[in-house]
Formats: C-alpha cells, structure tokens, sequence
C-alpha cells in the first residue's frame, strides 16, 4: 500500500487534476495506492471553471484548504509522497520559503522536511528570475519541479491522452507504475530520418 496526497491549486490546467483523480480512483486504487486530496480555495474556482462537477464523485478524501488536523499534516503520518498539480507559482514561493499558509503548504512542508518526494507540477509560462529562484530553492530542498509540458511522441489522439503525458510523468516522479501514456522505445534505424554523413 503506498499513501499519498494530491494538492491541486489555482494555476489554469485543471484537467490535469481530474486526469490524476481518475487514476487515483481507479487503477491506483486497485493498484493499493491510497490518495488524499486538498484544493486551495483557487483551486476550487479555477476546477468550477475549467471542468465543472463535483470532485467529490471520485470517490477519494477531500480535505478543506485550512484544516491542519489532516493526517498528512504531520510527519509522523508516513505518507510516501505528494504532488501538487497543477502547482502556481504563488504556491510555489510559499512552499520555497517555508510559508505553510495552507493545507497544501504544510503538506509540502512536510514532505520536504521528511525527506519524502515532493513532485511540483508548475503551470506557468513565462517565468520570472523570481520563479527560477524559487524552483532552485526547492530543487535545493529535495523537490522535484516537473512543468506542465505534454509530449508529442506518443501521438496522443485525444485531450485525455496528451494529459495523460503530463500525469504519467507525475506518477513515475512519485514512483507510482501506470500505463497512462505509450513509452518512449526509440527509433527503428530503418525509420530514422537522419542519416550520418560519409
């Protein structure tokens, strides 16, 4: 059984959110992975707009954004990882410089301060000196920054699947096996475009 916590912020790419929650709440779950979810308040105005429909029929815990009594607040709870996705850069510089203003704060303070994968999927373009700054800080830490950038080569023939490329690579980030999107396995010689120079 693996425990983990999905915060979901107010940065655009929400979709991102419901994609997790669908593995969460399918192939993760049967899978034994056990997840625990907190929206900031942002997060639940951008989700009203961005996908709509109540998170709750997923079926998984929903926490609210300032309850500190959730058991992931505390170190001693031993969950195994968190992911913030999608991460704003606001959240982000408060998670950089140890302000737990919130349920996803404190989360993440957590993880860091136990040496737990912390896994910020960061949705913004472009970014600032101050954004770098904070993403070398937490880098620093012991997080990992994975932007929100979806990949092409698995020539993903819906929305959902180049989501997915997104999830995965979250879920791989927290050491989480899926099967959301086709792996890269190279080149065929024979189709391979570039050809050495004589």
């Amino acid at each position: 059984m693996k425990r983990v916590v999905l915060g979901i912020t107010g940065a655009s790419g929400a979709p991102y959110a419901a994609r997790a929650l669908h593995f969460f709440a399918g192939a993760g779950r049967e899978a034994g992975i056990e997840a625990e979810v907190v929206f900031t308040r942002n997060g639940r105005l951008v989700w009203s707009h961005e996908v709509g429909g109540d998170p709750a029929h997923y079926g998984l815990p929903i926490w609210p954004s300032g309850d500190m009594t959730a058991p992931f607040a505390s170190g001693s709870a031993r969950y195994d990882g968190m992911v913030v996705l999608p991460c704003s850069a606001g959240t982000l510089g408060r998670i950089a410089t140890g302000v737990s203003a919130d349920l996803v704060g404190r989360a993440a303070d957590v993880m860091l301060k136990e040496r737990r994968p912390l896994i910020l999927v960061l949705r913004e373009t472009p970014l600032s000196l101050i954004h770098v700054r904070n993403m070398e800080q937490l880098i620093l830490a012991g997080a990992t920054i994975l932007p929100a950038a979806p990949s092409f080569y698995s020539r993903p023939a819906s929305m959902e699947a180049l989501l997915d490329t997104v999830v995965a690579r979250a879920l791989d980030a927290l050491g989480i096996e899926n099967t959301l999107m086709a792996r890269w396995r190279g080149l065929a010689p024979a189709h391979n475009p570039v050809k050495e120079s004589s």
